[in-house]
């Protein structure tokens, strides 16, 4: 097929399996969350980046501890 009779079939095909709009009602919001106070927000993702963030160094702790208290 020529490259000029394939593109109109992509666009065909493309407007026909869209995703439907959604029927949202008032303002649509695209964060699944609520950070109407910044501060809260702030402390929240800085707890949650840091304990993820820690588990590797609090495990290779714990790992080190068990094997200096068996010697």
């Amino acid at each position: 097929m020529s490259m000029l009779v394939r593109a109109p079939l992509r666009q065909v095909a493309a407007h026909r399996f869209a995703a439907p709009s959604r029927g949202v009602h008032g303002e649509y919001k695209h964060i699944p969350f609520d950070y109407s106070n910044r501060r809260t927000f702030g402390l929240k993702v800085a707890t949650y980046l840091i304990s993820g963030f820690s588990i590797p160094f609090v495990a290779a702790w714990f790992q080190m501890q068990k094997s200096s208290g068996s010697a």
